[in-house]
């Protein structure tokens, strides 16, 4: 996948012995017309920062988005496993997925490796009839949410989305918000940084909002 590397976002071989380490911060929120999915940029290896500028937000369809945070080849392989999934779906029924069947796809594969484990830890949101999100831990429980986080930043970014979020607002707010919270993760957690990563999701599309977009949400 693009801005990928053979590295663990989270953590080396000594780490993963120990248990798993996220080390990144994403966060997901519902809006009334869509979903908003954020996440720093910085991809570590132990303590080294391995990469500045990693993508951890990607599309698995027009209308639905998926976060990733733990191992890196572990989230490369679920990411392309859900894309095929869902193409293959779409093609078979000749209908858009639906944001709960995607998500519980996912659960799904995971449930079945849960002996071999992928050391990830993500989220899955989109619209369909409505925006729904969903989180996904690496045995495949799943829960709905309307505002979650991952990652070792996330007891920070809760911080800001608990005094923040509503779900009544709409996209454009929550993108503030979702903004704000990582941004808090990053001045505390070594292991996010960087900059800011937004995505909004709408019946639309999948939006990715660049480097200038998001300068101007973020003093807005």
């Amino acid at each position: 996948m693009d801005n990928m590397i053979n590295s663990n976002f989270a953590e080396s071989d000594s780490h993963k012995k120990q248990g798993v380490q996220t080390g990144t911060t994403t966060v997901g929120l519902v809006s009334k017309e869509g979903i908003v999915l954020a996440s720093d940029r910085r991809a570590t290896m132990g303590y080294m920062i391995a990469s500045k500028d990693i993508d951890k937000i990607y599309a698995v369809s027009d209308t639905i988005g998926m976060t990733i945070a733990g191992g890196v080849g572990d989230a490369q392989t679920l990411i392309r496993w859900m894309q095929a999934e869902i193409r293959l779906y779409e093609l078979k029924h000749e209908k858009s997925i639906s944001v709960e069947a995607a998500a519980t796809l996912l659960a799904n594969i995971l449930t079945q490796y849960k002996f071999y484990p992928f050391f990830v830890q993500l989220l899955i949101g989109g619209v369909d009839e409505r925006p729904r999100l969903f989180s996904v831990d690496m045995l495949g429980g799943i829960t709905e949410e309307k505002v979650t986080s991952t990652g070792s930043g996330s007891p920070f970014a809760y911080g800001v989305l608990e005094e923040l979020f509503k779900e009544d607002k709409d996209l454009e707010s929550n993108l503030l918000v979702a903004a704000k919270a990582v941004g808090a993760a990053m001045r505390r957690d070594a292991a996010s940084g960087e900059r800011v990563d937004l995505v909004g999701i709408t019946k639309s599309g999948f939006k990715r909002y660049d480097k200038e977009e998001i300068k101007k949400i973020i003093s807005s």
